[in-house]
């Protein structure tokens, strides 16, 4: 049986109005590659605040939440999406 698994916080800051979804999960080490973050999506392991994204392209904007869960790690991550510093 599976402990449940811990959750591990990240910021990121935007740099811009919106940063993909896809690339952020680059961005933020969690994907090896913006190929592998698609990936990620498609198979409904990130959702954005609290509702499963499956447009792997997605615009994410200041103050929303980023979720991914991959059943096969022991830690679940969460992003929040800052914005610009001016």
């Amino acid at each position: 049986m599976r402990k449940p698994p811990t959750m591990s916080f990240h910021e990121f800051r935007l740099e811009g109005e919106y940063v993909e979804l896809n690339l952020l999960l680059k961005l933020t080490g969690l994907a090896a590659s913006g190929g592998e973050g698609k990936h990620f999506v498609a198979d409904g392991l990130v959702s954005v605040d609290g509702t499963v994204e499956l447009r792997k392209t997605y615009k994410v904007r200041a103050g929303q939440v980023v979720k991914f869960v991959d059943p096969g790690r022991s830690v679940d991550e969460e992003i929040s999406v800052l914005p610009e510093i001016d």
